[in-house]
């Protein structure tokens, strides 16, 4: 629950006293958040964007990476910044509200400070804020919202779908809400949705005759301007999550495709351009470069909170780039001046989402309410407390993946542990309780089985250079999003400006190199195969949790890295 105002602008106060280094005279100024949130309208064309919500209905928090590395032509650009970088390049003043919601800098103590983001009451409550000043706006859901909390998995997104009616959402794409399965997705878009929401993915075709199994794009006017929407749902589900629960649909970039499609619309009278992407951020920028015609990409998928658009030139003009960041903590705000069928300007803001600066809808709030009641005292269970900070996010590792792996050694008794490098999952404050909630925030899935195989060396290997080129490949298409599998037990050493299979080496359990000969027992979870089955993951962490009582700070297991050094997506 958010502290009420007057109680977090003292807390902004004592800090400040205290000597915490902190803009808090901006904050406190705000009071009720109308100077942080007062966003004067530009042009005649807005949109509002979110993505990758991940079901988070709740205020949270959410600790931003501090290794997120660029190679090749992206090094050094954004989305790849981290920390003191991303300040430097969008000129954030260090110790401000958005210095806290874009980097990781001093998180914990910051998180106390600035309290907790996101939130669909406080969105709801700045959706219609923004749109008292823009009647005509579109808000657009770039997908990844029907999963990544237990109320999610248990309705089988029925909270977030009603919740997204409610916010008002008006056209979206998606992702991890295939892992509900085709047939459910199915019925969502044409009961749920019917006449409220448009689900748009071009890239989504039957394996048979290669019909579309859903609308590609929509056309809206928009005082007077004829806007296109065209939707671009993740291109790899089936290669990033199990196969059997898209059995078929193909997906793909369909880069000649897409191009086509905005040909389409474009001779219907479209002045406007707009793809609403579930690509990830360097693939939109990819994609930017070579498909001409669209006037912007609001992206999403590998989470990035971007504070400005990236400008991409292309043999038709320019396309802006932008990526909304993650878990509800964001809004973009994207608007236009249309005039005589061409753009003459732009004005692009990312907002933070603070709870603690913008009052709960009460319509939002009630159906928050009524969708967790009947699961309040099963997500209460307290399992631990956690003396230090619990985190996901990553190139390589997180606290909260630290403590999977290690639950996954202990109790399957394996010398080795793998764990998907995801990037949604809440963050854990020090000394605060782990409950059962916020262990399924980082595990609900439709897959979730534990497993334990033996391996041998080269089978390892094999695994960690095949998700080192999906992270790590200079070309952005041949990238799927998401980070590094994380691992326990075992020390290595990684390459990213490697080719593919020359990336790992010094494979070592206990300071001894790995045998050749020998097969390693190695736990994991999230097996995408058909027919895998096995204990659920949030039962053998909970059963870990309860057993320890007291989680004490992880010690992250990293690999060594080489030809790193002095990467702007990396800080210690």
């Amino acid at each position: 629950m958010s502290m009420h105002r007057r109680e977090f602008l003292q807390v902004l106060a004592a800090a400040a006293a205290a000597g915490f280094a902190l803009e808090s005279r901006e904050l406190l100024a705000a009071q009720d958040g109308s100077r942080f949130y007062d966003l004067p309208r530009f042009g005649n064309i807005s949109l509002l964007h979110f993505t990758d919500c991940h079901a988070q209905l709740s205020p949270i928090h959410f600790r931003e990476p501090n290794v997120n590395l660029g190679i090749s032509a992206a090094r050094g650009k954004a989305p790849h910044l981290v920390g003191e970088h991303l300040l430097k390049a969008f000129r954030i003043k260090p110790g401000t509200a958005e210095a806290h919601a874009f980097t990781y800098l001093d998180f914990a103590q910051a998180a106390k400070t600035y309290g907790k983001v996101g939130g669909f009451a406080h969105l709801a409550t700045l959706v219609k804020r923004l749109r008292a000043s823009r009647p005509d706006s579109l808000l657009l859901d770039g997908g990844d919202t029907w999963q990544g909390s237990a109320t999610a998995l248990w309705t089988k997104g029925q909270d977030m779908v009603d919740a997204g009616k409610l916010l008002g959402v008006d056209i979206m794409t998606g992702h991890w809400e295939f892992t509900l399965g085709h047939q459910r997705v199915q019925e969502i878009v044409s009961k749920d949705f019917a006449g409220k929401i448009e689900f748009l993915a071009q890239n989504i075709k039957t394996s048979d005759f290669g019909d579309p199994v859903f609308k590609p794009y929509t056309l809206r006017e928009m005082n007077g301007v004829a806007v296109a929407i065209i939707g671009q749902a993740f291109p790899y589900t089936p290669i990033a999550n199990p196969r059997w629960m898209v059995p078929e649909w193909t997906f793909g970039i369909q880069e000649e495709e897409l191009q086509k499609v905005v040909a389409e619309v474009r001779a219907k009278g479209a002045q406007v351009v707009v793809l609403l992407s579930h690509n990830g951020m360097d693939v939109d920028l990819k994609l930017a470069s070579r498909v001409t015609g669209i006037d912007a990409i609001l992206g999403g998928h590998t989470h990035d909170g971007v504070p400005a658009p990236t400008i991409v030139k292309n043999p038709g003009g320019q396309t802006l780039v932008m990526n909304s960041g993650s878990n509800g903590k964001f809004l973009s705000v994207l608007d236009l001046d249309v005039r005589a069928g061409r753009i003459h300007g732009f004005r692009y803001k990312l907002l933070p989402v603070f709870a603690n600066l913008l009052p709960a809808d009460g319509a939002m709030a009630g159906h928050i309410e009524k969708a967790r009641a009947p699961y309040a005292e099963k997500l209460g269970e307290k399992l631990a407390v956690s003396e230090g900070l619990l985190y996901r996010r990553g190139n390589f590792n997180g606290s909260w993946d630290q403590l999977i792996l290690d639950a996954l050694l202990e109790t399957k008794g394996a010398e080795v542990a793998f764990s998907p490098g995801f990037r949604w999952g809440t963050t854990i404050l020090p000394g605060q309780v782990i409950t059962l909630e916020h262990l399924m925030d980082q595990t609900a899935i439709t897959y979730p089985w534990s497993t334990l195989t033996e391996m041998d060396a080269e089978t390892i290997k094999t695994i960690l250079e095949d998700v080192g080129d999906n992270l790590f490949n200079p070309d952005p298409y041949y990238q799927q999003g998401g980070d590094m599998v994380r691992v326990g037990g075992m020390s290595y050493t990684c390459d990213p400006n490697a080719r593919i299979g020359a990336r790992i080496s010094d494979m070592r359990i206990n300071g001894k190199p790995l045998d050749a000969g020998k097969k390693y027992k190695v736990a994991g979870w999230a097996p995408v195969a058909a027919g895998a089955s096995g204990e659920p993951i949030w039962d053998v962490v909970a059963r870990y949790l309860r057993d320890k009582k007291t989680i004490a700070p992880r010690k992250l297991n990293l690999p060594r890295l080489v030809g790193m050094s002095g990467n702007p997506g990396m800080e210690a």
